[in-house]
């Protein structure tokens, strides 16, 4: 398997045709479809190009696509990369392979999803991915009202492998609309009769409408959809609306991409968290140039095991106690 990965690795480097300068890093994506990670490519490329730095690009072929990013990695280490910006894919099984990078010399740092432990990297550069699921089911329960004791919700998440990402928003949005979540670092463990079910989407609109479907076999009356991304919300409510249903149902997500807060005006959505993926980027290139003028590693937020990039309630139906602003306004900052 060694072998096989390593190959896989060189074959990357060819074809990225990647020339390392005295100072080079790498970004390695969950994939380069997504319009989020889109955003961070240019972003990181953007400072790069500013910052003097020789920057080299990679991508998983889908989320959960654990062994390309390994070769990345790999490839990386192998050209001397002084630092190593990832969106694990993988919060657990990548650990191994970021560890010897580390101990190659090469500053990690996880953008957007935490490593399990959070300390595998250097430094994490993200959104509050837990706040940011409480806000939008704050927001659920109260803009539901008395409706919310009745509640028949469809819980849309990332993957089987259940990523530090993907729980702490699913478990974020149940513990702010008034569930119980049990275990924090679990999903689907809840035993609070308002839930009809999870599935799980890939982040994808293709697997948002799959697994939408899928959950309105169980219960045709679901009325209130968390989904872990925009692209997914964007694929429940062609489902929703395949089946008639697109009226009365409630569609909460996480993201802040121009596609998902257009969603926010036009009804598809009702309320969704923005990220910051320009600036988790950024900022992880900025980290890199001073480790290597100076060898300083990037600090924490006060409190938290992360450097907390920001979040904002986006919603055109705002609810008293609850911070949030428009659409229009989230248009301003949006990204995609």
């Amino acid at each position: 398997m060694k072998t096989l990965m390593t190959t896989s690795a060189l074959a990357i480097a060819m074809t990225a045709g990647a020339a390392y300068a005295e100072t080079s890093a790498c970004l390695i994506t969950k994939t380069d479809t997504n319009p989020f990670f889109v955003k961070m490519k240019e972003g990181a490329s953007e400072a790069a190009a500013a910052k003097g730095i020789e920057l080299s690009t990679f991508a998983g072929k889908y989320d959960g696509d654990v062994e390309t990013q390994v070769a990345a990695v790999e490839t990386c280490i192998a050209s001397g990369a002084k630092g190593i910006l990832i969106t694990p894919t993988d919060s657990r099984a990548l650990v191994p392979v970021i560890t010897q990078a580390r101990e190659a010399g090469a500053l990690v740092i996880a953008l957007d999803t935490q490593f399990e432990p959070a300390d595998a990297a250097d430094a994490t550069f993200a959104t509050d991915n837990f706040k940011a699921g409480v806000l939008i089911g704050q927001w659920a329960k109260a803009k539901m009202g008395d409706d919310a004791a009745n509640a028949k919700i469809a819980l849309l998440d990332l993957n089987a492998s259940e990523i530090s990402v993907d729980y702490q928003r699913d478990n974020g949005f149940l513990q702010g609309f008034g569930i119980d979540i049990k275990d924090p670092k679990d999903i689907g463990d809840e035993d609070d009769p308002r839930i009809v079910g999870n599935d799980v989407t890939d982040g994808s609109p293709d697997g948002g409408r799959t697994a939408m479907e899928n959950l309105l076999q169980i219960d045709p009356d679901i009325n209130l959809v968390y989904t872990i991304n925009e692209p997914a919300a964007a694929g429940a409510y062609e489902a929703l609306k395949s089946f008639g249903k697109e009226e009365g149902v409630l569609i909460v997500s996480v993201d802040g991409g121009c596609p998902g807060v257009k969603d926010i005006a036009g009804g598809v959505i009702g309320a969704t968290s923005m990220q910051f993926p320009l600036l988790m980027a950024s900022k992880g290139i900025d980290a890199i140039k001073a480790f290597a003028e100076t060898g300083e590693k990037p600090q924490n937020s006060e409190g938290l095991d992360f450097f907390n990039t920001g979040v904002e309630l986006i919603t055109d139906e705002p609810v008293d106690g609850i911070p949030s602003i428009t659409s229009a306004e989230g248009l301003k900052k949006c990204w995609g």
